[in-house]
């Protein structure tokens, strides 16, 4: 695996329903009002959005997301990624006893500068500030869907 690969793995159990869930992750251009780590999306075309992220570490990625595929029967989601991160992020949203379950998977490769000439050092940091991305991602969402259906 080359050093500035990166594989990550998240559930997110979420107490709404699927279909709130599915609507809610494929909004793209809403993350900011749930995600404090998405600082901004613009949209490019009906299925890509290049967004702006920064999580913990000093740095922010811009990356363009393209949907590949978004089966909401299947509860499916894939995204092409370019920019900063080159690769593929993947989603199931699945029913659960009590709401939902959401399996994220992203294989990527760090394209930004900074990030590959860091990564032979600084990996676990990488690694750390993902997963805090992620858990900010995580309460956002349960907060946003928790007052959207009040």
């Amino acid at each position: 695996m080359r050093v500035n690969a990166y594989q990550f793995r998240d559930t997110w159990l979420l107490s709404a329903p699927v279909p709130q869930v599915f609507d809610a992750v494929t909004d793209v251009a809403g993350y900011p009002r749930w995600w404090p780590d998405v600082r901004a999306v613009s949209q490019v075309d009906d299925d890509t959005a290049e967004l702006v992220c920064r999580a913990a570490l000093p740095y922010a990625l811009v990356i363009r997301m393209r949907r590949d595929e978004e089966d909401v029967n299947r509860g499916r989601l894939r995204v092409h990624l370019t920019g900063d991160l080159e690769g593929e992020l993947a989603a199931v949203v699945l029913r659960r006893p009590g709401g939902t379950r959401l399996e994220i998977t992203q294989h990527v490769i760090a394209t930004k500068r900074l990030l590959r000439a860091l990564s032979p050092l600084a990996r676990p940091l990488f690694q750390v500030n993902h997963a805090l991305m992620m858990r900010r991602g995580l309460r956002g969402l349960q907060s946003h869907l928790a007052t959207s259906t009040r």
